[in-house]
């Protein structure tokens, strides 16, 4: 189903969604972590802030919907945002790193994920990762598919 077919058949259901598509994939392991949130295992995200600032582009805002893709640009569920917040790499919560949904859930393993994750993502735009380094939070619920 492509993105627009899924933001239609959830609009039948919640007209309220407009008509603004915002779809996006986890990156690198976009299937299973796709199909993480699909099954309701997988309740949060996090991406480095500087991203957004370098990019001139807005943060995720609560109460906004999202279309979930896999690896080959398919839709796979709507998201609804609940909760966005930035906070420091060192201040991330092992409730957060629970709500990823990824690994073992713990905190360590989001750490250890992340760290490298974001150190790649800054060095590709000349900046360096720290534990200082601002994380875009955002929390979420499977909307549709029910």
């Amino acid at each position: 189903m492509t993105p627009k077919e899924m933001w239609q058949a959830y609009r039948k259901i919640n007209p309220a969604i407009g008509d603004k598509i915002d779809a996006w994939a986890f990156g690198v392991f976009a299937d299973q972590l796709a199909d993480l949130v699909l099954r309701g295992e997988k309740t949060a995200t996090a991406s480095a802030y500087e991203l957004y600032k370098i990019e001139n582009e807005a943060l995720p805002q609560a109460g906004t919907f999202d279309v979930i893709l896999d690896s080959q640009g398919r839709a796979v569920c709507i998201i609804k945002i609940t909760k966005v917040s930035v906070v420091p790499f060192c201040q991330v919560s092992a409730d957060h790193a629970f709500k990823e949904g990824e690994g073992d859930k713990s905190l360590t393993y989001w750490q250890q994920v992340h760290q490298e994750l974001f150190t790649e993502w800054l060095a590709e735009v000349g900046l360096e990762f720290s534990q200082e380094s601002g994380v875009v939070l955002e929390e979420f619920h499977k909307v549709y598919p029910l």
